[in-house]
């Protein structure tokens, strides 16, 4: 399929409309999952047999993913779109869709979540295509770990990976670890200790209920102000960093030392979703307004029928006027999606 669009233009003709939601919020940031196939199976997103993907046919394209993105960075002010999966590097030409979005000049920021495993090989075209920020997720250093929670020993791909990014000269690249009770406590001492071996900020993320088993408990949950406990025992005391992002989901520390940085995702026991900004495309066209949300909104359709932005866009803004307030998982009220993360998208 060929590509041709005008990317980055706004005539007179066009009016930005913001994506604003009943309490307020203003959503500027855009992930789009590009697949939910995945070369790993982590017990807290997948199932570890007889998982059932989509169809290539019923995946957006990049030609409609960037249409997509162009509309609504070019009408609707959006300046971020992060690429997930499924592990999205398993896509075909990855960078191919990565040079298109680049060319969208209203686009502050792209960056892309991936496990590693195919960095190693794929690090310099994403580089060359525009890419400059990769956030990699990897839970522990131990192999035999490695391997109890991905169900694959694929750790050396990993930490080739990352090297690889490193050597490319990514201008940020971020680990993403999840952390579990009873589990992960002696991982965060060794993935600290990498933080500061090798300047690389690793994120720690409390366990939230995405399994595709149901199996996730509160007693799972490892809090943050128990990680920042363990990390200031174990290792240097963990001070929080002056400066503050609003609207970022981490929440960022830094050694006494002043030797590496830590980040904590604290989506359970300190949710951030008065300031949220994010939603989300899933690889088969469907809007969720929240990574927890029970509705998903059809864009698809819309996309392959030709309909023109204004319609497009309408869709959208239904769907982000409907947020809930929060997510709501401490509350009586939370009901856990239908769809595993690897499905909605990391």
């Amino acid at each position: 399929m060929s590509f041709k669009i005008e990317v980055g233009n706004i005539n007179n003709q066009q009016v930005q409309r913001p994506l604003t939601d009943s309490f307020g919020r203003v959503h500027t940031n855009l992930r789009v999952s590009v697949t939910d196939r995945c070369n790993l199976r982590c017990f807290y997103c997948m199932p570890a047999e007889n998982v059932q993907f989509l169809p290539r046919k019923d995946l957006l394209s990049y030609e409609e993913i960037t249409r997509f993105v162009n509309c609504m960075a070019t009408r609707c002010g959006l300046t971020k779109v992060r690429l997930t999966g499924g592990e999205p590097l398993v896509r075909h030409g990855l960078h191919e869709l990565v040079s298109q979005l680049c060319s969208i000049s209203q686009l502050k920021e792209i960056g892309l979540t991936t496990n590693g495993i195919l960095l190693d090989q794929q690090a310099q075209p994403l580089f060359d295509a525009g890419l400059r920020r990769i956030n990699i997720s990897l839970d522990t250093l131990d192999r035999e770990k490695f391997k109890q929670y991905t169900r694959r020993d694929n750790l050396d791909k990993v930490l080739a990976g990352i090297e690889a990014a490193q050597n490319v000269g990514f201008e940020s690249i971020k680990i993403n670890a999840v952390a579990i009770q009873g589990m992960t406590e002696q991982d965060l001492v060794s993935l600290g200790q990498f933080a500061r071996e090798t300047g690389i900020e690793v994120r720690f993320i409390e366990f939230m209920p995405l399994d595709a088993d149901h199996a996730w408990e509160r007693e799972k949950v490892l809090y943050a102000e128990k990680m920042i406990e363990i990390l200031s025992k174990e290792i240097c005391q963990l001070n929080p960093c002056q400066v503050v992002h609003k609207n970022a989901p981490a929440v960022s520390y830094q050694f006494a030392d002043g030797r590496g940085k830590i980040g904590f995702i604290s989506s359970v026991s300190r949710p951030f979703c008065a300031q949220c900004n994010r939603f989300r495309l899933t690889a088969e066209g469907k809007i969720r307004n929240c990574l927890f949300s029970q509705d998903e909104t059809d864009v698809m359709e819309l996309l392959r029928s030709g309909v023109e932005d204004d319609v497009l866009i309408d869709r959208v803004m239904q769907s982000i006027a409907a947020k809930k307030e929060g997510h709501e998982i401490n509350s009586a009220k939370f009901l856990q999606p239908d769809r595993p993360m690897y499905s909605i998208g990391g």
